[in-house]
């Protein structure tokens, strides 16, 4: 996405108006700001959603080092006190950003996200919606910045993090394993590695290779990655068995409960 200053929206002669006439501090109270008082929820709404759609254009393509509330304010034709109305700082509004996009990176509400006969069909469905979701434009846009700026940021991964798609499809995975894989061994906690492995089996090479570190996979490529990781994946759950020793460590929020 190509940051750009975007047309104003009509709210209904209200905050922007008055706002943009002294963007560096108080705005008078004019009269049609008295008549119009505040934007509707539609207004702003279409407004927050501006403001996204500026600030996600400006974070992926320059980074979020470069990014500044001025840059995004700028571009999106509206005052820093109208930002400030929205989002508390840079941070909020970068978890808002990725919030977003995680968002519009999930299957619509109808599509099933395990579907087939038997277990291997299942996760083969699942490992394809999870490989659309990460290797999308802007999954990869975002991964290259977390990579480039993590360190001088850590609070990016948190914010990525925190979102818990990762979670959820380690309950559903672990979930999948409890009922349909007649290993007594596979315990709860064997069952929740198995999940955080299987993430990983399906995404990590493909990812690494669609931010340039290697050839992109095809389409045909990316199926037959899939259909292998499944397959070595149940093999490994079927064939698991228990050990003894000290307790495998699991993932921070886990830790933490």
């Amino acid at each position: 996405m190509v940051p750009h200053r975007a047309p104003a929206i009509t709210t209904n002669v209200a905050e922007d108006a008055a706002e943009n006439a002294a963007p560096d501090g108080p705005a008078p109270r004019s009269a049609a700001t008295r008549r119009g008082g505040r934007p509707s929820r539609t207004a702003a709404l279409q407004l927050r959603e501006r403001i996204l759609d500026v600030a996600t254009g400006l974070f992926l393509t320059q980074g979020y080092g470069l990014t500044t509330i001025d840059s995004v304010a700028r571009s999106a034709g509206i005052s820093k006190r109208t930002f400030y109305h929205r989002f508390a700082d840079k941070n909020a509004l970068f978890r808002a950003v990725v919030h977003r996009v995680i968002e519009r990176m999930r299957p619509p509400p109808g599509v099933p996200l395990v579907d087939g006969a038997s277990l291997h069909e299942k996760l083969r469905h699942l490992a394809g919606l999870i490989l659309r979701a990460a290797l999308s434009p802007p999954a990869i846009a975002l991964h290259r910045m977390i990579i480039a700026e993590s360190a001088r940021f850590p609070e990016l991964a948190r914010a990525v993090h925190a979102e818990g798609a990762a979670r959820e499809a380690v309950s559903l995975i672990s979930g999948l394993l409890a009922r349909e894989i007649a290993n007594t061994e596979l315990t709860a906690d064997a069952r929740n590695f198995a999940a955080q492995q299987f993430l990983q089996l399906v995404v990590a090479v493909p990812q690494r290779r669609a931010i340039g570190l290697d050839t992109p996979l095809t389409t045909s490529e990316l199926d037959a990655w899939a259909d292998d990781a499944v397959r070595l994946f149940l093999d490994g759950c079927r064939g698991w068995r228990g050990r003894t020793g000290a307790p495998r460590p699991g993932p921070a929020s886990a830790r933490k409960a």
